[in-house]
């Protein structure tokens, strides 16, 4: 067995997850593959398989390795730290291909996550157990290893609903149709005081009512089409996925959803602890009907 330190195991843990749809992930995956025979972390049958598998891209590894009762998952790998990190590293290539006017606070945030994540206890919702099947499976190429990054790593997230608005004036609709799960921040994977990261989901057909909060925020929709407007007086805005949006400190925003789950990357680069504020307007019957 050769010296293999934790960091190399997990680097080509990564790889041989390296996504089906993308080319040359079947060499890719066979490359991972040697490499962890050579440690000593893959059999020689196992090992067959990946060799087999690496000239189709599309082949499935893990599929094969399943028909010939071989173990899927490799000895000595962490499901959660290699879900995490892949996560981590998908989003954070996603965020800063971005433009947007806060794009320089967000590099710098990403810039000081920590290498390794720690241990949370995970938590489930009943709105991403009903919708984030729907809302990543409306995620296109080029997208779909980031798509598969969110699925891998949702279930080890602590998903949890923003509960400092009062009901009467956020809504049941939005108090019981959203959840969040952060990624970066206090107590989360990488914890970080004054920066967050995280996942964002509001189920179909949703109003999220006027607001505002001391955080600079950005969001990176994934889903779309939904809509906005940035002021009680404002006009209404229709915006597609990937398309980003950002809310300066104290900005006044709302959005609704249509028939797609609107699933998004959040992040907040100041005053991550102050609370948001509800902004009541006349016209939220009106909008509860919008057809987006």
């Amino acid at each position: 067995m050769s010296d293999f330190s934790p960091t190399d195991l997990l680097e080509e843990l990564l790889h041989l997850q390296t996504p089906l749809d993308e080319p040359g992930s079947g060499r890719v995956r066979y490359g991972a593959a040697m490499a962890l025979w050579r440690a000593g972390r893959l059999s020689e049958a196992q090992l067959e398989v990946y060799r087999e598998a690496a000239a189709h891209d599309e082949r499935d590894p893990s599929k094969m390795l399943k028909a010939r009762g071989l173990p899927i998952v490799v000895d000595g790998s962490d499901d959660y730290t290699i879900a995490i990190k892949s996560l981590a590293a998908a989003a954070e290539t996603y965020l800063l291909a971005l433009s947007h006017p806060g794009q320089e606070d967000v590099r710098r945030g990403l810039a000081r996550r920590g290498s390794t994540p720690q241990s949370i206890t995970p938590l489930s919702n009943p709105v991403v157990t009903r919708w984030l099947d729907a809302a990543l499976s409306a995620i296109a190429s080029p997208h779909l290893a980031l798509a598969k990054a969110i699925a891998d790593a949702a279930p080890h997230l602590r998903w949890v609903s923003y509960g400092a608005y009062p009901r009467d004036l956020i809504g049941d609709s939005f108090a019981e149709g959203h959840a969040f799960a952060s990624l970066i921040g206090k107590g989360a994977p990488y914890d970080m005081p004054d920066f967050k990261l995280g996942l964002f989901i509001i189920a179909p057909h949703v109003l999220y009512r006027d607001h505002m909060h001391p955080a600079a925020e950005l969001y990176a929709p994934l889903t779309g089409p939904h809509g906005w407007r940035f002021g009680i007086d404002q006009p209404r805005q229709i915006k597609p996925a990937h398309e980003p949006v950002w809310n300066p400190s104290n900005q006044p925003h709302l959005t609704r959803t249509g028939s797609t789950p609107f699933l998004a990357f959040y992040v907040w680069t100041s005053d991550v602890h102050a609370v948001a504020h509800v902004l009541p307007a006349k016209d939220w019957p009106e909008l509860e009907k919008w057809h987006i």
